[in-house]
């Protein structure tokens, strides 16, 4: 939930996902349920469901439990909607917090103690967002694909993807959002498995951090992940 996908990082998610397994399909379940009231619950139809989908599958949720959430949100009468804040952390990290709620006051109180506690302020809209491009970013761990590394380059890039990037152990790729879903599938089709796979919020620049800058920090991502409504974290601190 980082604004920079770094190996180290993805494991600690993975660890965490694995830690507080509940409450993340929670938070995944109020994004299928706001995808559905949306665009409807058939994925053919509705790409952001689809891309949620995506999401869960990455994040190991079993499909049963996706179709459950589904049926489910087709005939709730909940109310989810989206909300993003900004602010900032420690020397002046910029923070973008993506939110899922039916009651935005008490998420705004929620977020701004998170905030507060942790030394940071929360800013107004638009305070730090230029600071971020719109990205489809898709991890691919290289344990899981035996295709070699220059195959499933040319496979991305020429389903449409920007950049392709190779690591010790993972692959990173990158596309446009309006991109994402097309490479996304053509990957699935060869029988890619993702260990992340969304849009996110990639950070132009980045800010380094003392090591007291580094506690308030993870102090406030900490407080921030706690809070149920939140569904994802940008940041542009370089971990």
């Amino acid at each position: 939930m980082s604004g920079h996908s770094k190996w180290h990082n993805i494991q600690a998610k993975k660890g965490k996902a694995d830690a507080a397994r509940g409450k993340i399909f929670t938070k995944l379940g109020r994004e299928l349920l706001i995808a559905v009231k949306e665009g409807g619950p058939d994925p053919a139809g509705n790409s952001k469901l689809k891309n949620v989908i995506a999401k869960c599958k990455s994040a190991n949720m079993p499909n049963d439990t996706i179709n459950n959430a589904i049926k489910k949100a087709s005939s709730s009468n909940e109310n989810y909607e989206t909300i993003i804040y900004e602010g900032y952390g420690p020397n002046g990290v910029a923070v973008i917090v993506e939110t899922a709620t039916d009651n935005k006051n008490r998420t705004a109180a929620d977020v701004r103690h998170a905030f507060d506690k942790a030394g940071g302020n929360l800013g107004t809209s638009g305070c730090v967002s230029y600071l971020f491009n719109k990205k489809g970013v898709m991890i691919i761990e290289r344990a899981t694909t035996s295709m070699e590394e220059e195959e499933l380059m040319m496979v991305a890039l020429e389903a449409g993807a920007e950049d392709f990037q190779g690591a010790e152990e993972i692959y990173e790729i990158t596309t446009e959002p309006a991109d994402f879903t097309a490479v996304r599938e053509k990957l699935e089709e060869a029988g890619i498995e993702f260990l992340e796979a969304e849009v996110q919020l990639i950070p132009t620049t980045t800010v380094t951090l003392d090591e007291k800058g580094i506690e308030k920090m993870e102090r406030l991502i900490e407080r921030l992940e706690d809070l149920d409504d939140v569904s994802n974290i940008y940041h542009n601190w370089e971990e």
